[in-house]
């Protein structure tokens, strides 16, 4: 099988195509014709080498969606259409960049689907992380407000169209005017072009802040969402497209205001298997759940794709298609 291997960090062009052995899978274990997989954040952050323990060769990719070639221990069956994440995948052990993948059954989720695979390949990860921001760390419910900080990334995108489906209003941030037709379409009624400070424009645009913020810029505007909410709101830093790991310089005292929760996002191999995938799917089919992707790359165009996700270029998820 064709492979993208990485032998060391580095920049995109350590992305080496290469010709793998096709894995074996053991019981419980399932082995997988990949046909899409999307790009991620993580990958990028594993690629340059911030993945502590990481053993080379390694082939990256935290998903993938396909075909089910064999499942020696039966719990499914061959050409079953399928999505896998986390758990490992491209860390621990090989993942989704390749032809072909093996992961343990536990972590895969059988789809019903007409969908093609460029779009399919767009929601495994893309859609738990998104979900599982909403619903489990910021606890979001009908009628509230909620501030997407890092609108225009796959995950904003996915995020306030789901939560326009479940009576949230959404407010959008973007540095670029021209992403508000994007955000709209998307599920944002309100779209704040993003200078760094946003606060008191938010407090106008809302009565006087958000129930809830979805931090995908990371902590590079962390301090800011936090002034943008509500008493008695909550904060979940989910992404890092900032490309800055931390702050400098914290006071808890002064950067969290009375009553404020700041919590963060981490979805496992449990947290993708109870996301209801096969329901949003059927809402992207029935075109009740907008999905942005971005843009799409042949394998043997994996650096060009990765170039293209480290410089935010995409508007939307990128997938790759082996």
């Amino acid at each position: 099988m064709k492979a993208a291997v990485m032998h060391t960090p580095g920049g995109p062009e350590v992305l080496k195509l290469e010709e793998r052995p096709i894995p074996t899978p053991e019981p419980g274990w399932v082995l997988i014709r990949v046909k899409a997989f999307g790009l991620n954040r993580s990958e990028l952050f594993t690629r340059q080498g911030h993945s502590p323990g990481l053993k080379f060769p390694r082939i990256l990719g935290i998903e993938a969606t396909g075909l089910v070639e064999s499942a020696p221990g039966g719990e499914f069956q061959a050409g079953d259409i399928v999505a896998t994440a986390m758990g490992g995948m491209g860390r621990a052990f090989d993942g989704g960049y390749a032809e072909f993948t093996c992961v343990p059954a536990g972590q895969i989720q059988k789809l019903t689907t007409k969908l093609g695979w460029e779009v399919l390949g767009a929601c495994g990860e893309m859609l738990q992380t998104a979900y599982g921001s909403l619903f489990n760390s910021l606890q979001m419910k009908k009628g509230e407000s909620l501030l997407v900080r890092g609108g225009t990334t796959s995950i904003g995108l996915a995020a306030a169209a789901i939560a326009k489906n479940h009576g949230i209003k959404v407010i959008s941030t973007t540095r670029n005017p021209k992403r508000e037709e994007l955000l709209k379409k998307s599920g944002a009624s309100v779209v704040i072009v993003d200078d760094g400070s946003i606060a008191e424009e938010v407090k106008k645009q809302t009565d006087g802040g958000v129930n809830k913020v979805l931090e995908l810029i990371g902590t590079t505007s962390l301090l800011d969402s936090l002034q943008c909410t509500q008493p008695h709101g909550i904060v979940c830093m989910t992404g890092m497209v900032g490309n800055s790991w931390s702050l400098k310089e914290f006071s808890p005292m002064d950067a969290i205001p009375v009553s404020v929760c700041l919590t963060m996002y981490d979805g496992g191999p449990k947290a993708f298997m109870s996301t209801p995938l096969q329901e949003m799917v059927e809402q992207i089919e029935a075109g009740t759940l907008p999905i942005a992707v971005g843009k799409t790359f042949k394998l043997d165009e994996i650096v060009e794709a990765h170039r293209t996700m480290e410089e935010n270029k995409a508007g939307g998820k990128i997938v790759v298609l082996p």
